[in-house]
């Protein structure tokens, strides 16, 4: 693809999500997006800026994410996505998520509460391995540690009281990574749960995506509800 070298050209082969019209669409095609800048890499927590975070949010899935088709993001407009519901203990220290069963990574290990606390263990340095930068790692500083209760379950412990935390987790650089591939692997072959897969980054001119065929519907779905 030739394009001005300041020019990402992010490209996903991408199907149409949705109910079905009465009358039939042709599924497939090739969706173009253009880009002013190339970010430095394809790892969302090791970028600063938007220029990685939105040609790869599709790679990706957050516990929960504001819902898309409102238009100004509240605490009210939180949705759940790997996460089904969630919960604050009585003390407003402890935020309990109950996590979706089944789900899998796009090479097709499974999600298990194990990849929520180890990509929290990642941003607030305590994982073996380190992030090459890690922008947002004061967003995690009321964090004490998660915990997880049996696959499905993963508590945010906070030292003391923070009620927008959660605005926090649904931000679109909040992704849940896996604990079996390495912050070196994620930069330039990110492995996700989300409605696309990675192809291809090549600096400068294009990244590619590729419609995740396996797709849980779920995950896009808002009609989930939180608890308490």
């Amino acid at each position: 693809m030739n394009c001005d070298p300041r020019i990402v050209g992010a490209v996903m082969l991408a199907a149409m999500l949705g109910a079905a019209p009465a009358k039939a669409e042709k599924q497939g095609g090739l969706l173009k997006s253009y880009s002013i800048d190339s970010p430095a890499s394809m790892s969302i927590h090791e970028e600063a800026t938007v220029f990685a975070m939105r040609p790869v949010m599709g790679v990706f899935n957050n516990l929960v994410l504001y819902d898309q088709h409102v238009k100004q993001n509240s605490m009210q407009s939180i949705v759940p996505e790997l996460a089904k519901s969630w919960a604050w203990d009585e003390d407003g220290t402890r935020l309990t998520f109950k996590l979706h069963e089944g789900v899998k990574w796009h090479d097709g290990k499974p999600f298990t509460a194990r990849d929520v606390k180890c990509t929290w263990d990642l941003l607030q340095g305590k994982a073996s391995e380190k992030l090459r930068i890690n922008p947002r790692k004061a967003w995690y500083r009321n964090l004490e540690e998660v915990t997880t209760t049996g696959d499905y379950e993963a508590t945010f412990v906070m030292k003391r009281p923070q009620p927008a935390f959660i605005a926090l987790l649904a931000s679109g650089f909040s992704p849940v990574y896996p604990c079996h591939v390495s912050p070196r692997d994620m930069r330039q072959h990110p492995i996700g749960t989300g409605p696309f897969k990675f192809v291809e980054f090549k600096p400068n001119e294009s990244i590619k995506l590729t419609r995740n065929g396996t797709v849980n519907l779920w995950h896009r779905l808002a009609s989930a509800h939180q608890d308490g």
